[in-house]
C-alpha cells in the first residue's frame, strides 16, 4: 500500500494543487481498502467452503459403518463362560429382534476369548459362517469382526479388562442424527505452533473408566493466542499429531470432557498448523459405550477456545 501511495504523490506531484492531491490520495486509499476488504472475503468464504466440505466428511464417517454414532453397546466379559443373545437371560442382552434369544457363548480364560455359537444361530466372520472360533488374543493387533444380520461386534482390550463393542448398523441413532453444531469457521483460529520433538516424555493420561495409561509423547506445540503464549502436548498417532485438549468453552457451548485435534506431522523444521477449527467431539460424545481418552493437565488452555465442535445434543 505505501508503494502504491508513493507513486501517486510522485506523478501528482507540482501538477495538482495540495487539497486536490489529497483527495485523489483519499481516493486511492479507499481504492485499495475496498481491494483488501474484497480479498480478505473471498479469503474467508474459500476457507468457509474448505471446511464445511471437511465437516461433512468428518460427519459421513461417524455416520460410516465404522463410525461412532452405531454402536449400541459394550459389555465387559467376566473370566469364563459369559453367554450371549437377546433373551434377557443371558449375560451379555444384544438388542431385542436383532439376534437370536440364546445365541452362543463367550469363553474368557486367560486373556484369550473364543465364541461358540449355538446351532440354529447364524454368525458371519469374514463372511463365512462359523460355529467354533478363537476372536481373541493377548498378542491380537486386528481383533476378528463378527456379524450377525445388522449387529457386528468384536473384542476390546483396555488395561484388564476385556469387552465385547456392538454396532448395529441399522440402529434408529443413525435416522435420528441431526448434524453436531460448530462455531462459525474462523481463519483467525489458524495458529502456527512450533513443536519441540521430546524423545522419551510420557505423560498420564487418564481415560473414562478411570484407568491412566503412560504415553510417550512426540513433542510439545507452543504458540501465542493474543499475545499470550500456550503450550499443548501432542501424542504420534498413525503419523498425525494427536492433541487431547480442554478449555474455558468446556461444558459451557462445548463437550465438557474436552476435545480433540489432529494437526499433520512436520517434515523438519518446519511450524505446525493448529487449526482449532477441526477441533472435534470425542466419541463418548456420541456413545456411552465409548472408552474416551481426557485431556492432561497440562492441556487444559485457560481461553476460550470458540471454534470447531459445540456439544452434542
Amino acid at each position: 500500500m505505501g508503494e502504491v501511495l508513493t507513486m501517486v504523490q510522485k506523478h501528482y506531484s507540482g501538477h495538482i494543487s495540495p487539497s486536490l492531491s489529497k483527495a485523489i490520495i483519499t481516493l486511492a486509499l479507499i481504492f485499495i481498502g475496498c481491494q483488501q476488504s474484497k480479498n480478505d472475503s473471498l479469503e474467508a468464504l474459500n476457507y468457509k467452503n474448505e471446511m464445511d466440505a471437511w465437516h461433512q466428511k468428518r460427519v459421513d464417517r461417524l455416520l460410516g459403518p465404522y463410525g461412532w454414532v452405531n454402536v449400541r453397546g459394550l459389555f465387559w466379559l467376566k473370566e469364563g463362560i459369559n453367554s450371549f443373545g437377546s433373551g434377557k437371560q443371558n449375560d451379555i442382552v444384544f438388542p431385542e429382534g436383532k439376534i437370536a434369544d440364546k445365541a452362543g457363548f463367550f469363553v474368557l480364560r486367560d486373556s484369550t476369548v473364543s465364541m461358540q455359537v449355538l446351532p440354529d444361530e447364524k454368525v458371519l466372520s469374514d463372511n463365512v459362517p462359523v460355529n467354533s472360533l478363537v476372536i481373541f488374543k493377548p498378542d491380537t493387533t486386528r481383533p476378528k469382526v463378527l456379524q450377525a444380520g445388522s449387529l457386528q461386534w468384536f473384542v476390546i482390550k483396555r488395561s484388564d479388562k476385556i469387552g465385547i463393542r456392538l454396532r448395529d448398523l441399522e440402529t434408529e441413532n443413525l435416522q435420528s442424527f441431526k448434524g453436531i453444531e460448530r462455531f462459525d469457521s474462523d481463519i483467525t483460529w489458524r495458529i502456527n505452533s512450533k513443536l519441540t520433538v521430546q524423545p522419551g516424555k510420557k505423560v498420564e493420561i487418564a481415560n473414562v473408566l478411570g484407568q491412566t495409561y503412560i504415553n510417550p509423547v512426540k513433542g510439545t506445540l507452543s504458540f501465542t493466542i493474543d499475545g499470550e503464549e500456550y503450550q499443548l502436548d501432542a501424542i504420534d498417532e498413525d503419523g498425525k499429531l494427536f492433541i487431547i485438549f480442554g478449555d474455558e468453552t468446556n461444558d459451557k457451548t462445548t463437550y465438557s470432557a474436552g476435545r480433540y485435534l489432529y494437526a499433520s506431522m512436520p517434515e523438519g523444521d518446519v511450524d505446525v498448523m493448529l487449526d482449532f477449527n477441526q477441533a472435534i467431539n470425542p466419541p463418548c460424545a456420541f456413545t456411552e459405550f465409548a472408552t474416551c481418552l481426557l485431556p492432561p493437565k497440562q492441556n487444559i488452555l485457560h481461553i476460550e477456545v470458540s471454534a470447531g465442535e459445540k456439544a452434542y445434543h
